[in-house]
C-alpha cells in the first residue's frame, strides 16, 4: 500500500523534511533512486538530455562506488545527487547507530546534503541526528514504477495526474523498475513539456533557509 499522492496533511506532521519546492513557475522536479545502474543510468540520461530536463539522482553509495562513471555522467550534465545510504537499508528496521554509519559512508562516493530514507521510511531519531547536515528530501508524487502489478501506462498516469508546479516527483533508475520507468519517463517529459514545464534539479542552494550551525552528525 502506497498513496501515489502524498497526503497533504502529512505534510505539516513532518515539517522537517522536504516534500516540494515552492515556485512561481511552471517547474517539476524528477528525482530518481537506487542507481546508478549501467543497465538503466545511461538511458535515463539520454531521455533527460532529448528533453532539455535537469534531475536529481539519489544514490546507493555502494553503486556509486562501483560506477564511477555514471555519476561523473550525472554531474557533468547538469544534474544533482543526493545520498541514499550506502547499502539501501531501511530506517524502520536499522539500528540508529548503524543508519547513520551507512550514510557517512555513502557521503564518502556522493558529495551531497541532499539525503533521501530508501522507502521514506526513517525514525525521528535518526532524522533528529541527520537534519543538520542533510536536507532531508521526501515527494510530492510517486511515479509507482516500482510496483510490478502497476504498468507503465499507470505509472505515467500517476504523476500526469498528480504532478503540479513545485512536485517532486519519485522515479528509480534501478533493475527492477527499468520497464515501468522507461516507459512513463519519455511520456511524462513530453506531456509537461507541452504544458510549458520545465524539469529541474534540486539544488542544495535552492533549500538553504539558514546557515547551519551545527554541521556534526551525533551517534552514539
Amino acid at each position: 500500500m502506497y498513496f501515489t499522492k502524498t497526503p497533504a496533511l502529512l505534510k505539516p506532521l513532518a515539517a522537517d523534511l522536504v516534500w516540494d519546492i515552492p515556485t512561481v513557475e511552471d517547474e517539476l522536479f524528477l528525482t530518481f533512486d537506487d542507481g546508478p545502474h549501467p543497465e538503466v543510468t545511461g538511458e535515463v540520461l539520454d531521455y533527460l538530455q532529448a528533453y532539455g530536463a535537469k534531475a536529481t539522482f539519489f544514490c546507493v553509495g555502494r553503486n556509486a562506488e562501483q560506477y564511477p562513471e555514471l555519476k561523473e555522467r550525472i554531474l557533468a550534465e547538469g544534474h544533482s545527487i543526493g545520498n541514499h545510504t550506502y547499502a539501501h537499508e531501511k530506517g524502520w528496521n536499522t539500528p540508529k547507530s548503524e543508519y547513520i554509519r551507512s550514510v557517512l559512508k555513502c557521503s564518502d562516493f556522493v558529495e551531497s546534503e541532499l539525503f533521501r530514507p530508501p522507502f521514506g521510511r526513517i525514525s525521528r531519531a535518526q532524522m533528529a541526528a541527520l537534519k543538520n547536515r542533510f536536507h532531508i528530501v521526501m515527494w510530492d508524487v510517486l511515479s509507482g514504477d516500482f510496483d510490478p502489478r502497476a504498468g507503465g501506462v499507470k505509472c505515467a498516469m500517476n504523476v500526469i495526474n498528480n504532478a503540479r508546479r513545485g512536485s517532486i516527483v519519485v522515479f528509480h533508475d534501478s533493475l527492477k523498475c527499468k520497464d515501468n520507468m522507461l516507459f512513463a519517463l519519455p511520456r511524462v517529459l513530453q506531456h509537461f513539456r507541452e504544458k510549458g514545464f520545465r524539469f529541474s534539479a534540486i539544488r542544495q542552494e535552492q533549500l538553504a533557509t539558514e546557515r547551519y550551525r551545527d554541521t556534526s552528525i551525533s551517534t552514539p
